[in-house]
């Protein structure tokens, strides 16, 4: 039961090597940490290259592409079970222990996770309170709870869910969804890891409806889910 973290790594000198030992020090020896990295310009290579830990295997990536990088980290896993992982979050102890008891019976688990700022302080208690997050497929088309960082699934879903959809809005959406119509997901309360906030997120937690534009776009993102998900139900 060979366990893969996949993440996608872009100048994340700041925090990069806070997560990475949050990590490592959870795993197997026979564990995998596939870093796929989109070019990065500052230390982040080389702090990954510093921790010398032959779990971790380096990829590049050219895509300049939040979604495509994480989908080359995940080609590059060999492991049965796959975790997500951003590169400036912490893992709290006991996550991975917990999330494969999870995962004997479920395809997809989603943990909930504490929010917290640039220096870690908690500033929400709850992701899921927060999102309101469950499953269901309605529930998820019209507001997200899958969140990329707090989820690990069976390589087996693999089949279903690469490769990914050109114009998907998100990777986590996209495997929630797939999950929601032919896996068993499950989202548990346990709060393992801490979900930090700094101010230069490559994702965003608001969804403002405040301008046409953004409206539009969030019309738009949905139509292309739609259809990306049809046709590989289909």
């Amino acid at each position: 039961m060979r366990i893969s973290v996949c993440i996608a790594t872009y100048n994340g000198e700041k925090f990069v090597e806070t997560q990475l030992r949050s990590i490592l020090e959870q795993l197997p020896e026979d564990a995998e940490i596939i870093i796929s990295d989109d070019n990065s310009t500052d230390k982040t290579l080389s702090l990954i290259e510093s921790l010398n830990d032959l779990r971790i295997k380096i990829f590049h990536s050219s895509h300049k592409n939040l979604i495509k990088n994480f989908e080359n980290a995940i080609k590059q896993a060999s492991g049965d079970y796959i975790f997500l992982s951003d590169q400036d979050d912490k893992w709290l102890d006991g996550k991975v222990q917990f999330m494969m008891e999870q995962l004997q019976k479920y395809d997809i688990v989603v943990s909930d996770a504490y929010i917290g700022d640039a220096d870690l302080n908690v500033v929400r208690d709850s992701y899921f309170e927060w999102r309101n997050s469950k499953t269901g497929v309605l529930k998820n088309f019209y507001k997200n709870s899958y969140l990329g960082c707090c989820m690990a699934f069976k390589s087996t879903i693999l089949e279903k869910i690469l490769p990914f959809p050109a114009n998907i809005p998100m990777h986590d959406l996209w495997i929630g969804m797939m999950g929601e119509l032919h896996y068993k997901t499950i989202f548990i309360p346990e709060k393992l890891m801490i979900y930090r906030r700094h101010g230069g997120n490559a994702t965003y937690l608001n969804e403002d409806y405040t301008s046409n534009e953004t409206l539009w776009s969030m019309i738009k993102f949905r139509v292309n889910l739609l259809a990306a998900v049809l046709k590989r139900s289909l």
